[in-house]
């Protein structure tokens, strides 16, 4: 469990750090000057191995959940993260999305926590997803790889601090599925193939999921990692994302590669990075990072230690 959290956890700061530089850029800019390394300054003006709101809600998730699961207290550190700086690398943000600074705001002024995310269509950015892997620890230690009804429903709770919607509720249950499958599977297409039929299904059986299944069918179908790149959207919408990022994976070979060509895809680097990045770094280990990015993160030994003091408690 240790060198999952640690390898999941640094893959998804990791992608997140390479797309920081270059987030909001175009796919036609980046193929002519596409990333390969860790970049510094660019769109935040920040140093290499900056990481993002990815990575600081992600990390506040993971803190939170060392002390197991309560709501108000993850919402108390996504506020320490939102007004401090707290679980940034330079107690600075930002970078914070517009769902996310309003949850963020109903929780300060007396919201209960499970009521803050935004539940409009509108609401269906990629806040949520981007933060999620550290619940899959979380469920394994109490159910197992096998996400039953109760699992499904922590998913969607812990989604709906800031995205409420059941497209983004969805979005998380299909990731989460799928990176439990990944550590469970020894082929990588597999996994993914497995956790997102055994998603599908339980969404399918959920009568009030129904009419939001069809925004995620190209998953399912035969060709979807045969999709041209042409067809794969990179943008902060929510299922745009979630796309992306399982089709970078499902087209390399490798953690490197997999990371790359998720930044280099354009418009919201940092996030469809990150989602592919934690998944890339539970299938292929932390070893399989490349050391000169992983030398280049900031505060990379404070990341290690809340990944090994989730993992001891």
């Amino acid at each position: 469990m240790t060198n999952y959290i640690k390898s999941g956890i640094m893959g998804l700061c990791v992608a997140d750090a390479l797309g920081v530089p270059v987030e909001f850029m175009s796919r036609s800019s980046l193929k002519n000057d596409p990333v390969v390394g860790m970049r510094a300054y660019g769109t935040y003006n920040q140093p290499a191995g900056t990481w993002s709101d990815d990575t600081s809600m992600t990390l506040c998730l993971l803190d939170s959940l060392a002390g197991g699961l309560d709501y108000d207290d993850i919402m108390k550190k996504f506020r320490q993260w939102f007004d401090a700086g707290a679980y940034t690398p330079y107690e600075e943000v930002f970078d914070v999305g517009t769902a996310t600074r309003k949850a963020i705001n109903r929780y300060s002024t007396g919201k209960p926590a499970r009521e803050c995310g935004g539940k409009n269509e509108h609401d269906n950015g990629n806040g949520s997803l981007m933060r999620i892997l550290p619940l899959l620890f979380y469920l394994q230690s109490r159910f197992g790889t096998e996400l039953n009804r109760e699992a499904f429903d922590i998913i969607h709770n812990v989604s709906s601090l800031t995205h409420a919607h059941q497209r983004s509720l969805i979005a998380c249950g299909i990731y989460i599925s799928i990176a439990s499958a990944i550590t469970a599977a020894t082929e990588l297409k597999t996994a993914i193939e497995q956790g997102t039929e055994k998603a599908m299904q339980y969404y399918r059986n959920q009568s009030e999921f129904t009419q939001e299944m069809q925004h995620y069918k190209r998953l399912e179908s035969n060709g979807f990692a045969q999709l041209p790149e042409a067809e794969i959207k990179s943008s902060g919408y929510v299922v745009d994302t979630l796309e992306a990022a399982l089709w970078c994976l499902l087209n390399t070979g490798n953690y490197r590669d997999c990371v790359l060509k998720a930044v280099n895809l354009g418009e919201d680097t940092d996030t469809v990075a990150a989602v592919a990045g934690g998944l890339a770094g539970l299938y292929y280990g932390y070893e399989s990072i490349p050391s000169e990015w992983l030398d280049t993160i900031a505060k990379r030994d404070y990341i290690l230690t809340l990944c090994e003091n989730f993992a001891d408690i």
